[in-house]
């Protein structure tokens, strides 16, 4: 039976690549659950979080950056991006407030036309242009997007995400809670620090290297006879030359990328850890379905 007082549902969150789309979840969610960086297409899996108040319960799919697709994973990637808007409850269009809609807005705006999901249009960035700018703002989307709510926010900040809960609740359905109330993601472990491994590389590379990588977690165990978790993850990449920039001069940037992510690591599980990173070649992976799946990049 469906408890009336409480609200359940599932909130899609799309856009172009890097306009704060995981930014915004983690802020939602209070901790980190997606991986942030300043490159574009950063997140390349539907990411869930979940919230969970006193009166509903809110699924968020944080989904890679809608884009012109140059290989198989980029193909990918927008699959998984568009396969959610008939599936939730409402969408999330994230676009940067602080710049004219361009191309890659309007392409998601008719993409988004004739959906009966109720939209909010999610005006990111608000702390960089003035009240004047952002009211032509709002007015320059609302020719182009069928929304329901214009929301400017800060996602970095902060700034009006509580506004924008509040209106996500209005759209939530009478419904049970789906996951338990302690849950925040429904990712696994390995996946999330694989995730997180791989931010450090693209926080710590630059050019061709971090688009090429993919981390897979092939060991989680307890040491004997102590508090330690060790955790043995391998970073692939398409060239030898790549594998070379990751490891570093004597291994430095390779034991720099590992001290980064041990530490978000400990946090996430709450452990003292010992990760130990591999580097190894699979040439051209980002083109190759067998190896797509293998690295757990399969459309549903």
């Amino acid at each position: 039976m469906v408890n009336k007082n409480f609200k359940s549902g599932f909130v899609s969150i799309v856009g172009r690549p890097n306009v704060g789309k995981s930014t915004l979840l983690n802020k939602v969610m209070g901790q980190k659950i997606a991986i942030m960086s300043n490159k574009p297409q950063t997140t390349r899996n539907k990411i869930q979080g979940i919230l969970t108040e006193e009166s509903f319960q809110a699924i968020f799919i944080d989904t890679p950056g809608i884009h012109k697709p140059k290989h198989k994973l980029g193909e990918y990637m927008n699959q998984q991006a568009t396969s959610t808007l008939r599936e939730v409850d409402a969408i999330l269009f994230l676009v940067e407030v602080d710049q004219e809609p361009g191309t890659g807005d309007i392409f998601i705006a008719n993409l988004l036309k004739d959906l009966k999901t109720p939209i909010i249009l999610v005006l990111n960035k608000m702390d960089l242009i003035s009240k004047e700018m952002l009211l032509v703002r709002i007015g320059q989307y609302k020719d182009i997007v069928n929304a329901i709510a214009f929301i400017p926010i800060s996602a970095i900040k902060g700034e009006n995400t509580e506004v924008l809960l509040d209106e996500i609740k209005k759209l939530l359905p009478d419904g049970p809670m789906f996951f338990s109330a302690d849950q925040v993601t429904d990712h696994p472990e390995r996946f999330i620090i694989a995730e997180l491994v791989r931010e450090k590389v693209l926080h710590l590379t630059h050019e061709e290297i971090p688009h090429s990588i993919a981390v897979v977690v092939e060991h989680i165990a307890e040491r004997e006879g102590t508090d330690t978790l060790f955790i043995s993850a391998v970073i692939y990449t398409e060239r030898p030359s790549q594998k070379g920039i990751l490891i570093g001069k004597q291994g430095l940037l390779l034991k720099e990328i590992g001290k980064r992510a041990r530490g978000d690591i400990e946090r996430l599980l709450g452990s003292k850890v010992y990760l130990d990173l591999w580097v190894k070649v699979k040439k051209d992976w980002r083109n190759h379905a067998i190896e797509l799946r293998n690295f757990g990049f399969q459309n549903e």
